[in-house]
């Protein structure tokens, strides 16, 4: 049983997001790696008070973890997930340095609702698979209008190399019998912590909005960290790498 369950009121949100963390570690053991990767690029870029746009913000993973590694920065949250914006303002509560937006990044216009126009760095992490790589290519676009001369864009996501696919199939088997594993001792997957959202009063009718926006799960693509960093350069971006990977994900850097 989650600590959700056990312990926490519907309110709880520092609850909330211990669930949420450890249902996204089930899939991404590394995550923290890659959290600790994107946040030094950051600092080796922009210093320890950056003004941070969170794209597909979620709950706040990215926020929360940046504010306690540079309590002077600043964070604009971005996200559609009526839910999972529910937990997060609910965790930034009277924090004067967070702000969260509600924009749905197919829009063309989305942009226009933010309270800034330029940016040290734009992160976001776990988010960006759920478009087509033309959709894509277009946010690429404007997210390179948004980061000011010498910031960065990070983006750390599933990004399979199509060219070995022998290798793409023992790593996807191995983790998927990490995940049956973990399973079977009780960690939550992604169904079951949705069906906890749903039955949480505080959570019901943003996660039932939710489902009403997206469905079960993403219909997008996963290119190579190759085709990030292409489409990036071909977006403005002067140079674009990735700077962390795993067997099946990368986090790739746009330097402006």
């Amino acid at each position: 049983m989650s600590d959700v369950t056990e312990r926490a009121a519907p309110s709880d949100w520092a609850a909330w997001q211990r669930s949420w963390d450890r249902q996204q570690e089930w899939y991404m053991p590394d995550r923290e790696e890659r959290f600790r990767v994107m946040l030094d690029m950051v600092q080796a870029f922009t210093g320890t008070a950056p003004r941070v746009l969170d794209l597909a913000c979620g709950t706040g993973s990215i926020t929360d973890r940046l504010l306690r590694r540079f309590p002077d920065a600043t964070s604009t949250g971005v996200d559609l997930d009526p839910a999972l914006l529910t937990i997060a303002a609910g965790s930034f509560a009277g924090d004067a340095r967070v702000t969260f937006v509600t924009a749905d990044l197919k829009d063309p216009r989305w942009p226009e609702k933010l309270p800034h126009g330029s940016y040290d760095a734009v992160l976001t992490a776990t988010a960006l698979h759920w478009l087509h790589s033309d959709e894509l290519r277009v946010l690429y676009g404007q997210i390179a209008g948004l980061v000011r001369d010498g910031g960065v864009f990070l983006n750390a996501d599933h990004m399979p190399d199509p060219d070995t696919p022998r290798i793409n199939a023992a790593d996807s088997a191995q983790r998927h019998a990490r995940m049956d594993r973990a399973k079977a001792e009780g960690v939550l997957g992604w169904t079951e912590w949705w069906q906890l959202a749903a039955a949480d009063p505080a959570l019901a009718e943003p996660t039932a909005r939710r489902f009403e926006i997206y469905g079960e799960h993403a219909d997008g693509d996963t290119p190579s960290a190759a085709w990030h960093a292409d489409t990036l350069r071909a977006a403005g971006f002067g140079e674009a790498r990735s700077v962390w990977s795993s067997p099946s994900d990368a986090t790739v850097l746009g330097l402006k």
